[in-house]
């Protein structure tokens, strides 16, 4: 008599370390490009605003209201908010377009961080060096989660972990840039 026994195989935690440890790598090589390229001091881009800073406060805070609203969708789609009670069919892809708008807002921000100023490391201005390490670790946590959309033999806690590390790191950069600028230098006029 032979017994036939089904296993579904778990993912593994093990699994969760190679989009990890792939995040880690890019925020590593952004932080160092940051400290060992020699920072040009100038503006860059401005677009319609007054100056650099003004359009790094407004796309930074463009990016945080993708990424407030991306949050808030992930934890519908997840079932734990229960609004709307019917999700509408482009719910799932108005999720998505709002991670990739956060990203794209980011993208000439960091440009300007890197190539004008650098990666901070005086603890003179604390605040320089925790925006500095923000900035590596949400590009890091960024790749981390996209890594773990793309495969699917993760864990079912890895999504969620870095999705959220990657709005907490989000939320800091804003912090210690727009909100600063707002606060200290007045709300930047368009």
């Amino acid at each position: 008599m032979t017994s036939t026994s089904t296993t579904t195989a778990r993912p593994s935690n093990v699994k969760a370390l190679v989009p990890l440890v792939v995040g880690a790598a890019v925020a590593i090589a952004i932080g160092t490009y940051g400290r060992v390229h020699d920072p040009a001091g100038r503006n860059t881009i401005t677009l319609f605003f007054k100056d650099t800073l003004s359009f790094k406060a407004w796309m930074t805070t463009i990016a945080l209201a993708f990424a407030i609203f991306q949050l808030v969708s992930a934890v519908r789609i997840y079932g734990r908010f229960p609004y709307p009670k019917a999700m509408p069919a482009w719910y799932g892809d108005a999720h998505r377009l709002s991670g990739t708008l956060a990203f794209a807002c980011t993208l000439p921000v960091v440009f300007h961080c890197l190539w004008s100023l650098g990666f901070a490391t005086s603890w003179d201005n604390p605040r320089t060096v925790i925006h500095s390490t923000a900035g590596c670790f949400f590009y890091g946590m960024f790749t981390a989660k996209v890594l773990s959309v793309r495969w699917h033999k993760l864990p079912g806690w890895m999504l969620p972990v870095v999705g959220s590390l990657t709005f907490v790191a989000l939320t800091v950069l804003w912090a210690t840039s727009s909100l600063w600028f707002f606060t200290n230098k007045g709300f930047p006029q368009g």
